[in-house]
């Protein structure tokens, strides 16, 4: 992360953007958002599902075309 800075740095890029960066790649993108949580069974009945599950389902559908 400290490389990544630094050249982010050396790009010029603004250093809000810089620690906007740095907070998503180390608190955000964590793995803490890497399961499905039981929030959409609760809430509608349903299982919840990955958007990839979701949007292979829904291209064989036909309702993109």
């Amino acid at each position: 992360m400290d490389e990544y800075e630094k050249l982010l740095g050396e790009a010029e890029v603004p250093q809000d953007f810089v620690w906007l960066l740095k907070y998503l790649f180390t608190k955000i993108l964590d793995g803490r958002n890497a399961y499905l949580a039981d929030g959409i069974k609760q809430a509608l009945g349903n299982e919840s599902r990955s958007f990839h599950a979701y949007a292979a389902a829904t291209v064989k559908t036909g309702v993109w075309n």
